[in-house]
């Protein structure tokens, strides 16, 4: 039991305030281009430190340089542009780019990265919803693909090669068949498999911070005693916050057991010191 408590209170001291991961911003539908005058919903999912003090957590949004009035985790846009989330301490996320477009036909391709033999989608969609007739997909000007109406198209296992502008066209009957029509290219590239651990690294990190033993003054303390104890999970969340110290920079100070550390009686029957 000693063993494991002394595991936990071994904590790098890096000299400098810890830094979060950057947060992960998601599309929700999962398609880059909408229809003017629909909705899609942005998520960021970041790491909010937590302190043994209450402090609601908020995040930043952003609409090329503007600001938005949010601080929700999620929230509901219709409007073009490049957004980007932060949370409380961490870098700014990676962007997600949105068009929104007045054509009959559109292609919608992922928001996400696709790599190396990951499965590549995506659809040919007609005005809000309206099926498409003799729908082609084309891939650098060249078809690929031919539906006799609405469909994905889909390739199993995207490789390099696959990276390039995609178009799609066909016909809508609105009311009667109309001439074919098409919708705007689409850049698509696919990455090296190669990256692919590391961004899904990056992802995991970001949702799940291991727990730490940081440093934080609760309360004034009489004269040379230490700072008091706080746990908290992954690192601070404010780049003024002090950096995380071994337990013996901080002797004489009590030591609060956080969630998931058992708290043990030292042998005069008081809870178990810094020392």
């Amino acid at each position: 039991m000693w063993e494991l408590t002394a595991l936990l209170l071994l904590v790098p001291s890096s000299g400098q305030a810890a830094t979060l991961e950057k947060p992960i911003l998601s599309l929700h539908p999962p398609w880059t281009t909408i229809f003017k005058g629909e909705r899609v919903t942005l998520r960021c999912d970041g790491y909010h430190p937590l302190l043994l003090e209450l402090r609601p957590s908020s995040t930043l949004w952003y609409l090329g340089h503007l600001l938005l009035p949010s601080h929700k985790k999620s929230i509901e846009v219709q409007t073009p542009g490049v957004y980007r989330c932060q949370t409380r301490g961490a870098p700014v996320s990676d962007p997600i780019h949105l068009s929104v477009s007045n054509d009959w036909l559109i292609l919608q391709v992922p928001y996400a990265a696709v790599f190396e033999g990951e499965p590549l989608v995506m659809r040919c969609r007609g005005w809000y919803d309206k099926v498409v007739y003799k729908l082609h997909y084309y891939h650098d000007g060249q078809p690929v693909r031919y539906f006799h109406s609405s469909a994905n198209y889909t390739v199993p296992q995207a490789r390099a090669s696959d990276s390039g502008r995609y178009q799609c066209s066909g016909t809508m009957r609105i009311p009667v068949e109309s001439a074919p029509m098409f919708s705007a290219k689409v850049a698509v590239t696919v990455q090296e498999a190669r990256h692919a651990a590391a961004v899904r690294l990056l992802q995991v990190q970001s949702r799940r911070a291991p727990l730490r033993l940081g440093r934080r003054v609760h309360r004034p303390r009489a004269r040379g005693r230490g700072a008091g104890i706080a746990l908290v999970r992954g690192c601070y969340g404010h780049p003024q916050r002090p950096e995380t110290q071994p337990l013996a920079a901080a002797s004489g100070a009590g030591f609060s057991p956080g969630r998931g550390v058992h708290h043990r009686p030292g042998p005069t029957g008081r809870g178990f010191g810094a020392r």
